[in-house]
């Protein structure tokens, strides 16, 4: 999905996108039903109201005869009140309709969108799907809300207005009809000229949502390095074009309804003429010139009505487009439809068994991986960075899936678990914390309440993040900040580690979980984690070899191979890239026994 994806507009009407469009109708049928039945009472009694006007003249006022027309009178009151109700129904439904049709379809893109992989919002960025889901939607309730049945209120109105002039008198029919031609051209200029400035207004503004998201979320950068000034002017020149844009479109707007208002008293002005001399000579009625006039200003409305739809088909289907491109989008890791048995508790036994992986073809960031490990296994992955020691929690948690090999617990393909079964063995802790709004307690618990206060409490004591938890207001009810901004970052990772525990995981996945904190902090941590990890299978991917000299195993990765296994005395007796790592964190570089340009394959460290 490209920027240009974002302006294009598409046909003005999809046959294939309407069918699947009108599908969200289905469940609302009894909406619709009352809608159209409203819709169609309201055009039959638009269509009473001049000819009712005109038995009112013909039979009883310029005859003279009043006996009636109190009846006529009546029957007028009851149409204006009837036709009253009826719009009062069709609004109400058709709004009330598109809304619910709104919540449908948002629920359906938020359910498809947390069934995705993790592959595809590395390549879709959030602002695009934030518009799918917002303003695309709204879009549509454009459509549903005054669009596509609306139409057909518009259409039965044309229609049945050109039957009844017809039928009065077909000669003032055809004088009412004669500037269709040219109220048809004026109507292929707006639409051609408004479909062409509508792109250039929508491709603007989804310049400055970009524009907004970008700089916003990166404020702090642009404050750090004053581009405060630049970033204004750039932002100016993007809402100026908007601006500039959206005048132009304004001017199509400006002609073409005052255009249709003029040709409609031009018909007028012919009736009046033409009519007129025709009821001096006596074969026409006035009455029915005075129906006439009534029905030519209720035949050019529908006309202005259909093209401004035109405008709300067209923006409906290219959102529609968009939205269907979304859902239609499957999912490259999902459940398997008959899974095998899930992991079994104690952690299982974890191996990798000559797996291959690219994030992009081609470009491995693992080659030939194998390993195994054990049940209640302490295993350190280290290496430079780029190497692949994330990637292992990422195929071991199948947000991505590998290429070639396979990784089995107890001996049973993780690609043959169901995806809940296979998570919730895990308790995974990030470099990179993310917290939600709402309290300390939420953010804990995430959403399960099997997760008892109790439990929320003996986790954060664990990991000594209680001590800083008692010492805000409303301690673990207190507020959150969005993505925890009001925390420090040591306070946040505690909160992380709080988190997993709490979910009393069999294999605990450690990705750089202690390198964003103080020494302080850090210490507290490996206190905790020196308790915690007792029975618990682990898996620490680490950049301090402090963090994993403690560990049963050191698993060491370098350009996507796993070069060396052991433990930590085992792997600096081997005097290989492990002592390297070492020696480069613990020494001056003078002191050490080699020079690192003389390692043409060992990591770089920055």
């Amino acid at each position: 999905m490209s920027e240009q994806h974002e302006e294009v507009l598409g046909k003005a009407y999809d046959a294939r996108l309407m069918r699947r469009l009108l599908g969200y109708l289905r469940p609302h049928r009894r909406a619709v039903a009352i809608a159209l039945a409203s819709i169609i009472g309201y055009s039959v009694l638009q269509l009473a109201q001049p000819y009712l006007t005109k038995l009112a003249i013909d039979d009883h006022i310029t005859t003279g005869n009043l006996e009636g027309l109190d009846r006529i009178a009546l029957a007028f009151l009851v149409v204006l009140v009837g036709s009253f109700v009826l719009e009062y129904l069709q609004t109400y439904t058709m709004q009330m309709m598109g809304q619910r049709i709104m919540f449908d379809l948002r629920m359906e893109i938020y359910r498809h969108l947390q069934r995705l992989d993790v592959r595809f919002y590395d390549r879709n960025p959030v602002g695009r799907l934030m518009t799918r889901v917002t303003t695309d939607v709204d879009t549509l309730n454009d459509l549903f809300a005054s669009g596509v049945i609306s139409v057909f209120r518009d259409v039965f109105t044309l229609s049945g207005i050109m039957v009844v002039l017809i039928v009065m008198d077909w000669r003032l029919a055809l004088v009412a009809f004669s500037v269709l031609p040219f109220i048809a051209w004026i109507t292929h200029w707006f639409r051609r000229n408004a479909r062409d400035s509508y792109r250039q207004v929508r491709g603007w503004i989804a310049k400055i949502n970009a524009f907004l998201q970008e700089n916003i979320t990166g404020m702090a950068t642009v404050q750090v390095f004053g581009r405060e000034r630049i970033n204004y002017d750039q932002f100016d020149h993007i809402n100026s074009r908007h601006r500039d844009a959206h005048v132009a479109s304004i001017f199509y707007y400006a002609t073409f309804y005052p255009a249709v208002e003029l040709l409609g008293s031009v018909a007028t002005a012919l009736l009046i003429w033409y009519g007129g001399g025709r009821v001096v000579q006596g074969t026409v009625e006035l009455g029915a010139l005075v129906a006439f006039l009534q029905y030519s200003q209720r035949f050019f409305k529908p006309i202005s009505d259909l093209s401004e739809k035109f405008n709300v088909m067209q923006s409906a289907m290219a959102s529609s487009e968009r939205i269907f491109d979304l859902l239609d989008t499957p999912p490259l890791v999902e459940s398997p439809r008959e899974a095998k048995s899930s992991v079994v508790q104690g952690g299982g036994r974890i191996r990798f068994e000559h797996v291959w992986f690219a994030y992009q073809r081609d470009d491995f960031v693992l080659r030939d991986v194998s390993f195994e490990v054990s049940p209640g296994e302490r295993i350190g992955v280290v290496g430079a960075s780029g190497a692949g020691k994330t990637t292992l929690i990422n195929l071991l948690m199948r947000f991505y899936d590998v290429n070639q090999g396979r990784i089995t617990i107890d001996g049973v393909d993780i690609r043959e678990m169901k995806l809940g079964d296979l998570r919730k063995q895990f308790g995974l802790v990030l470099q990179d914390v993310y917290l939600f709004s709402g309290t300390i307690r939420e953010n804990i618990r995430l959403g399960h309440e099997e997760i008892g206060d109790q439990q929320v409490r003996a986790a954060a004591a664990s990991v000594r993040a209680d001590r800083f938890i008692d010492g805000i207001p409303n301690g673990f009810d207190g507020e959150v900040a969005e993505r925890g901004t009001t925390l420090s970052t040591g306070q946040r990772q505690l909160l992380s580690f709080a988190r997993a525990l709490a979910f009393a995981p069999d294999v605990l996945l450690l990705d750089e979980a202690t390198s964003s904190v103080d020494t302080e902090t850090e210490h507290l941590i490996q206190d905790a984690l020196r308790t915690l990890m007792k029975e618990r299978t682990t898996i620490a991917i680490a950049h301090r070899l402090s963090t994993v000299q403690d560990m049963d195993k050191i698993l060491v990765f370098h350009k996507g191979e796993l070069r060396e296994i052991g433990n930590h005395q085992e792997l600096l007796l081997q005097r290989g890239l492990y002592h390297t790592l070492y020696q480069l964190q613990y020494r001056d570089q003078e002191e050490l026994p080699i020079k690192l340009t003389d390692w043409s394959e060992s990591p770089t460290v920055g």
